[in-house]
């Protein structure tokens, strides 16, 4: 009777183990298919790409989204292709140990520049090199003090910085397409130039408050020239309009001279004794206008040619003397023509 009850118990007990292990082995394989499905998966943001690694064997997938992988034989790395960036020569905690320079005129210089990088090719940023940005570190530093070592101080301080940076820039591109590291520099800058001491940081200061009231000056000078040119064009304008009236005007009058004296020609080759003597009388007048001309013919007679006393005296003596200077002006061509 107890062997039967005890045969009983173990048979119920092994058939609950038998449940226990089918239930453990049931949520098992469910964790197992959750595993297997979570890692079948992975997703990839605007702003990265992936680097899928299959045996060893690297391959890129740039395209964003949802994307499938085979577990535990593939494994993913996600790489930032975003605009990344680190400082050279001054650091957070205020060191500027790598921001002293010395410039081609042997000064000292505190330099500090900004340098902008991504990446471009996720699988040699991830397997070319342990530390691609460590390396462009290296690079550009290697640049910087290279550039700046063959610029004066005054070209770091004030006008020289873009082509500094320019330069710089250039060398950092042609270093890194050699080493071939899957990074490219977008750019590089200069946040701030300093000399090392307080009086010489001022006396840069003087010289490029100088420089600043000079190109002022030049400005001022610049705008000036340009208001006074238009004024001093128009100005010559008049004066050259002047200048060809006044010619017109000297050339008609001696065409009019001219051709008063090619008829006074005409007249002489004529009366060439009459003409003369008219000629003479008219400049007699000219030089001496006070002066009085009386003529006296073979016969006898005088008669007054200038002035003409009928243009000089009143009305009451007009009428009494308008036969007189007929006739001695009539005289006076009658003794002309006798002549």
């Amino acid at each position: 009777m107890f062997g039967a009850k005890k045969s009983t118990n173990e048979t119920i007990n092994k058939m609950n183990n038998k449940k226990v292990s089918n239930v453990v082995k049931v949520i098992v394989i469910i964790l197992l298919l959750l595993i297997l499905v979570s890692n079948s998966y992975y997703s990839i943001q605007e702003e990265e790409q992936a680097v899928v690694c299959t045996f060893g064997s690297p391959k890129a997938v740039t395209t964003p989204g949802l994307h499938f992988k085979i577990p535990f034989i593939q494994s993913v790395t996600k790489v930032n292709t975003t605009i990344q960036g680190f400082n050279i020569g001054y650091h957070a905690d205020g060191e500027e140990a790598d921001a002293l320079m010395i410039t081609s005129d042997y000064n000292f210089i505190f330099v500090d520049f900004y340098a902008e990088y991504r990446v471009t090719d996720p699988v040699k940023a991830l397997y070319a090199s342990e530390d691609p940005e460590g390396i462009l570190r290296n690079i550009a530093q290697n640049c910087i003090r290279t550039t700046i070592g063959s610029y004066s101080v005054d070209s770091v301080l004030t006008t020289g910085k873009n082509e500094i940076q320019s330069n710089i820039k250039q060398m950092i591109l042609d270093k890194l397409e050699e080493y071939d590291i899957g990074i490219q520099l977008v750019n590089i800058t200069i946040q701030d130039a300093t000399p090392p001491t307080v009086e010489v940081e001022n006396a840069f200061k003087q010289v490029e408050t100088a420089k600043q009231g000079k190109e002022t000056a030049l400005n001022n000078a610049n705008k000036y020239r340009n208001e006074q040119i238009p004024n001093a064009e128009a100005e010559s304008d008049k004066i050259l309009q002047d200048a060809e009236a006044q010619k017109q005007e000297r050339i008609n009058e001696a065409n009019g001279q001219v051709a008063r004296f090619n008829s006074m020609y005409q007249e002489y080759v004529k009366y060439p004794d009459v003409t003369k003597k008219r000629m003479f009388y008219e400049a007699m007048e000219d030089i001496l206008p006070e002066i009085k001309v009386v003529i006296q013919s073979k016969d006898g007679n005088t008669s007054t040619v200038l002035p003409l006393d009928s243009f000089v005296q009143d009305d009451s003596s007009k009428s009494g003397n308008t036969g007189t200077n007929s006739n001695r002006i009539s005289t006076t061509d009658d003794a002309e023509e006798e002549e």
